[in-house]
């Protein structure tokens, strides 16, 4: 890029830089966009394939999570890192639908590229998909179903949908139970669900079936000490966020002691503090003792003499469950400890989970945060059951939040397809070719599950899109079948937010990437003369690897 200035080059730009513009640029742009929306497409649907992603040091992952196998994959052009963004953010929101949100928008570009080929201007295209995007919200609620939190089939159903396609679908039964006992136990009462208050934890041998919820929490810490009992029935819990031990004196103070008697006196003051401590704990009345600090070796005695259950360093995520599963308050000073401050459980015990010792707290009362445990034959299958699992989790919760849901199975897609292109008719101008685009595109994802089912998606979308003019809003691709079904009545249903987050956030990334028309790359830093390290004196010359924009 330079201008001529009397016969004289001027350079604006660093030599070296690359400038792609125009049509070239949004080709660019959008063919590796593409590529990451092809990346996942198979993985789609009840009868989608798996990814196996092996990295740099040759870790394994094999997983049908769009969002996990995105963020695997080293991706380096910086169009494809906008739609890895599509996916987290869908994941942080709903925690599903990370594959279709990335399709929808890898079909959105590829709709948009026909258009510019006609000559259409981009932000024709981008006026006309906002449009679009704005209505199929409104057409969206329009479709969604009420439901009650209460319905614990229904939202056995979804947790299902949500793991439908994934290794975990082999005991779906046993799995969905779970995943919809622990979300309405810790729901507050408003109806807000937080997921972080159900800890899932792996572990490797006994089978799927093997896996089990804790109505408490569950705890990767053993006893401190091995005289103490192993089993509490009717525990009454203390949470301390204090060290049991000897308080070290703040000041530096030097303590001159010229006889052993002073020595010994001294040892023994040390120690009767220590009793001290352990004394308070005993008269509270409790018998559990969760410490996030340490328990000394004088204290530990003292503790299984009084027959406590103690356990030290316990995180402070823990304690926080803790405290929200057995109404216990967490005491911060050894002087604050009373029998008021004291939280219940039916039975604390140590037990082997998987060759580790861990700690249960069980039986409590109205547990709002709980465990589940996963169990699987290898370490890999154990990683993918539990992105699953956590999916299934966010859904529900997401449903029991929101009370929404939308059929599933390419429905919901046919029916706003149908609904776009009768609200283009309406609109005229160029905007409308857009909005039919808009409505081609998400047809794309019933067309995804014929194809990763070996049915023929001509013939299926066919099938689908007769139904939906019928007024079937709920018929949807049965792809064990091969035909179009009512997915309500199926159980095949997906919370709203799914699907509104989706298509939302496909379309602000298409929107964002056409309107790109010019890409400037700097380029990389020439090797400084003179063998120095790469990097310079102290990364003074080129910059490290990823800062500048090299593609």
């Amino acid at each position: 890029m330079s201008q001529q200035l009397g016969g004289q080059p001027i350079l604006i730009l660093k030599e070296g830089s690359t400038r792609t513009r125009g049509r070239d640029a949004q080709g660019m742009n959008i063919t590796a966009a593409k590529a990451v929306a092809a990346a996942v497409r198979t993985t789609l649907g009840p009868k989608g394939m798996d990814k196996m992603l092996v990295d740099t040091i040759g870790d394994v992952v094999i997983t049908n999570d769009g969002v996990t196998i995105l963020k695997e994959m080293d991706i380096e052009h910086p169009a494809a890192k906008m739609m890895v963004e599509v996916a987290k953010t869908q994941d942080d929101e709903v925690g599903d639908g990370t594959t279709s949100a990335v399709v929808i928008g890898g079909e959105l570009l590829k709709k948009a590229e026909e258009l510019l080929e006609q000559d259409v201007h981009p932000t024709v295209i981008t006026h006309g998909y906002r449009m679009a995007a704005e209505k199929a919200q409104a057409f969206l609620k329009d479709i969604a179903i009420d439901v009650k939190p209460t319905d614990k089939a229904l939202l056995k159903n979804i947790a299902g949908t949500a793991m439908t396609g994934k290794s975990a679908e082999a005991s779906k039964e046993k799995l969905c139970d779970l995943v919809v006992r622990a979300v309405t136990m810790v729901a507050d009462d408003d109806g807000s669900v937080d997921i972080e208050n159900i800890k899932v934890e792996k572990k490797n041998g006994g089978s799927i079936e093997d896996s089990e919820i804790v109505e408490g929490v569950l705890i990767d810490k053993e006893r401190v000490h091995p005289a103490m009992p192993k089993k509490v029935t009717n525990a009454k819990i203390l949470l301390l966020n204090a060290a049991v031990e000897f308080k070290k004196t703040e000041v530096d103070a030097e303590i001159a002691i010229t006889s052993p008697d002073q020595l010994q006196a001294f040892l023994d003051e040390e120690e009767r503090m220590v009793k001290g401590i352990v004394d308070k704990i005993v008269a509270s009345g409790a018998n559990v003792l969760f410490c996030q600090k340490g328990i000394d070796d004088i204290a530990q005695h003292y503790l299984a003499k009084a027959g406590i259950f103690a356990t030290r360093r316990v995180k402070k995520s823990d304690m926080e469950k803790l405290v929200r599963a057995t109404g216990a308050t967490l005491v911060s000073s050894i002087d604050a400890i009373s029998k008021e401050e004291l939280g219940k459980a039916g039975l604390v015990e140590e037990r082997k989970v998987g060759g580790e010792e861990m700690t249960f707290v069980e039986q409590c009362k109205n547990p709002k945060a709980v465990s589940i445990i996963v169990k699987g034959g290898t370490e890999h299958v154990v990683d993918e059951l539990e992105r699953a699992i956590h999916d299934a989790l966010r859904v529900v919760g997401v449903v029991v939040e929101d009370k929404k849901v939308v059929a599933g199975g390419g429905a919901p897609e046919t029916e706003l397809s149908l609904r776009l292109r009768e609200y283009a008719a309406t609109v005229g101008g160029k905007e409308q070719l857009a909005i039919e685009a808009f409505a081609a595109a998400l047809e794309i994802i019933p067309r995804t599950l014929a194809e990763n089912a070996g049915l023929d998606p001509i013939d299926m979308l066919v099938e689908i899109r007769a139904s939906h003019e019928k007024g079937k809003k709920t018929y949807g691709l049965n792809v064990f079948e091969g035909k179009a079904v009512d997915m309500k009545a199926a159980g095949v249903v997906e919370p709203l937010r799914v699907k509104t987050q989706a298509i939302s956030s496909a379309a602000e990334a298409a929107v964002m990437i056409l309107r790109i028309d010019d890409v400037i790359a700097s380029s990389k830093s020439p090797e400084p003369a003179g063998g120095m390290p790469p990097g310079g004196m102290g990364g003074m010359g080129g910059m490290p690897p990823g800062m500048g924009g090299d593609f």
